[in-house]
């Protein structure tokens, strides 16, 4: 098989080094790839990103599967220019990527279905939103509507910082205009969780559970990045979080997906917050979450790639993934200054570790050289019988891998 992954990031290392233990695999093009995908047996990095130009080069190559990485393309609706094409592809369709393409679109999904979420109001205007804003109580919580990079959400402490982020988001429009409609969402106290699941559109199967560890800081503290580090499976999410999950919010949420006629056949990623009054829905996203996926494929036993074709084919229902026991610490390493700016171009050093415990994200390969290029360089990983142990090896192959301004949070493992 010839295979066309899309994306550049720790997710698609992940997703790409899982799929060439399948003996039918023969070439991966990674488009664009990054470091890691490059040094992997059987891949090749291509510099396309636009989705015509992947079309055109996925009917010129006889690509028998193209895979998804990143949200932005699905969003887009390259599954619906793909399957028009009769090409196979594994992802949702444009309408069923609005699930994480749109907040205010997700929103009502979940309250159509009666999905089990927190209390919301959308709004288009920025002085009704503010005049929304003098009758709430605090915190609250702020989303662009739109695709913002991950950094779309504000937890707003007070009134002030509220207005503050209504002139970010709509009127200074941060986000290039993912921010002119925001929804205003009631806080959830509680612990995060993410469950990361793959669908036919007739049966979902939830993966692993997922810690992911936003903030900069230890102790949870700082500015939210694109994710720091990753406990798997997450020590919150108990065999009574799952069922209310299963009951309110999973299967809820397939019913949806069946009665908008979503062509719905990928990934479908719940990240939920288990709160003092049950489990709660915060945001749907359609691909696998980056770290998450670093952490939930090291874990997996069942061939990634089979389990893709039963979705593509609709043969779900009677599989089972099967998962190694114990726990996988994903430890992410960040350049000096992010998320605000990160200071890049500086050579990786890896003292003698295997690939499949590092998986890069932002570098590129420069002859034999791994280089910095982004704010998330890469991901160490540890695997263990128990969370203290998988933390232990985590942190020990951390202190092989090094780069100028090389950051990371000390405490994937034990923060909450």
């Amino acid at each position: 098989m010839k295979i066309l992954l899309v994306g550049s990031g720790g997710r698609e290392s992940a997703i790409a080094f899982k799929i060439i233990q399948n003996e039918k695999v023969s070439k991966i093009y990674v488009a664009p790839g990054n470091g890691g995908t490059a040094l992997y047996e059987k891949c090749e990095n291509l510099n396309i990103t636009d989705i015509d130009e992947l079309l055109s080069f996925a009917k010129g190559n006889n690509i028998d599967l193209t895979i998804v990485g990143p949200e932005e393309p699905l969003t887009k609706g390259i599954v619906d220019k793909f399957r028009s094409e009769g090409l196979r592809i594994f992802g949702p369709d444009k309408k069923g990527a609005e699930l994480e393409g749109s907040k205010s679109f997700s929103k009502d999904f979940m309250r159509k279905y009666g999905v089990s979420t927190a209390e919301y109001e959308v709004f288009y205007d920025a002085e009704k939103a503010k005049a929304y804003l003098e009758t709430c109580n605090y915190p609250i919580v702020i989303k662009a509507d739109g695709l913002a990079a991950g950094k779309g959400v504000v937890i707003c402490e007070e009134l002030s910082t509220a207005l503050d982020t209504i002139d970010l988001f709509m009127i200074q429009d941060m986000f290039k205009g993912a921010g002119k409609k925001i929804v205003i969402e009631e806080f959830l106290v509680g612990i995060e969780a993410s469950i990361l699941s793959i669908t036919d559109g007739k049966t979902i199967i939830p993966f692993l559970s997922a810690k992911d560890h936003k903030q900069i800081f230890d102790g949870n503290k700082g500015p939210n990045t694109g994710g720091m580090g990753v406990v798997c499976p997450n020590p919150y999410v108990n065999d009574e979080v799952l069922k209310d999950f299963y009951n309110n919010i999973m299967n809820k949420t397939l019913v949806g997906i069946r009665e908008e006629k979503m062509d719905f056949r990928g990934i479908i990623f719940f990240g939920i917050m288990i709160t003092e009054k049950g489990v709660k829905l915060l945001e749907y996203n359609v691909r696998m979450g980056d770290p998450e996926t670093q952490s939930v494929l090291t874990l997996m036993k069942t061939d990634l790639l089979e389990l893709i074709e039963k979705s593509l084919d609709q043969k779900l229902e009677d599989t089972k993934v099967e998962w190694e026991e114990g726990y996988c610490v994903n430890v992410v390493l960040s350049s000096k200054g992010y998320p605000e700016k990160a200071y890049t171009g500086y050579e990786i050093e890896i003292d003698n570790i295997e690939l499949n415990n590092v998986f890069i994200a932002g570098a590129k390969l420069e002859g034999d050289k791994l280089i910095t290029t982004g704010g998330r360089v890469l991901s160490v990983v540890g695997k263990g019988k128990s969370l203290e142990e998988a933390k232990e090896v985590a942190y020990k192959i951390r202190e092989k891998v090094n780069f100028e301004g090389a950051y990371c949070r000390k405490d994937i493992g034990t923060a909450k």
